[in-house]
């Protein structure tokens, strides 16, 4: 993989990262038609380079994130599903799921079928609480639940947790935000996961492209959460779910049928 690949999937996951669309699918997608070798530098560079996106969310929330202690406790709270399951699966999501290209394919269609489905039927009108921290302890679990199911490649970690808030009670907005929130211990906890099993134990010119995919994400990134923030104050989610389905339906025919 050269640095004009590296760029490709930086701004891949700059983009996809805080979308309900699953930015680890994309990657993995992304490779596949740039016939990038499913490498464990690849593998490990498609789950760290998701650190700089997460800086974004630092960044732009950081006052919250240092003074809300009770948003802050909630976050935790909601982090604690992924923490277990992904700690217990590790092996299991990045030796097997990210070599299956048609679970991500199958996983974005679905995603996208539940997301029309979800706004067609079930979240009609956009009434649900503004603030997180008047949820139950109980419901912020049922949100880390949904969180974890995003760990199978294309589900979209965004995307389970937005919906985990959105059955739990929240509105459109506040449901982003805190998928955007939780994404913090998250994706940290992935990296530093990730870090400790490889020891980073990568060429100088592959440690060079981690620096520019996490600086890369983190530009891109910072742009696209100011976008959906207004976007999602008009909008459903139905224009992601259509997205979804047809990115699934294209790679499958092109490249897997």
């Amino acid at each position: 993989m050269g640095y004009l690949e590296t760029l490709v999937l930086v701004i891949v996951e700059g983009v996809t990262e805080f979308l309900p669309v699953s930015s680890t699918g994309h990657l993995i997608l992304t490779s596949h038609i740039l016939k990038i070798p499913q490498t464990e530098f690849l593998k490990s560079f498609e789950i760290i380079i998701q650190l700089g996106a997460i800086l974004a969310v630092v960044v732009l929330y950081w006052r919250r994130l240092l003074t809300d202690f009770e948003s802050l406790k909630r976050i935790l709270l909601a982090f604690i599903p992924s923490a277990v399951l992904g700690f217990i699966f590790y092996d299991f999501i990045k030796g097997v799921l990210f070599e299956n290209i048609l679970v991500t394919v199958t996983a974005l269609f679905l995603g996208g079928v539940a997301f029309i489905l979800l706004e067609k039927f079930y979240f009609k009108e956009d009434r649900g609480l503004d603030d997180v921290n008047k949820l139950s302890y109980k419901k912020l679990l049922l949100i880390g639940i949904f969180q974890a199911i995003s760990m199978i490649p294309g589900v979209s970690r965004a995307g389970s947790t937005i919906f985990g808030g959105l059955f739990a009670g929240l509105s459109r907005k506040t449901a982003v935000e805190f998928s955007f929130l939780l994404a913090v211990p998250t994706m940290m906890a992935a990296t530093g996961l990730d870090i400790l099993e490889t020891n980073l134990n990568y060429s100088l010119s592959e440690l060079g492209m981690l620096g520019v995919g996490l600086l890369g994400s983190f530009i891109v990134a910072l742009l696209v959460i100011k976008w959906f923030l207004k976007y999602i104050q008009s909008h459903t989610f139905i224009a992601f779910g259509v997205y979804r389905i047809i990115l699934a339906i294209v790679f499958y025919l092109f490249f897997l049928y």
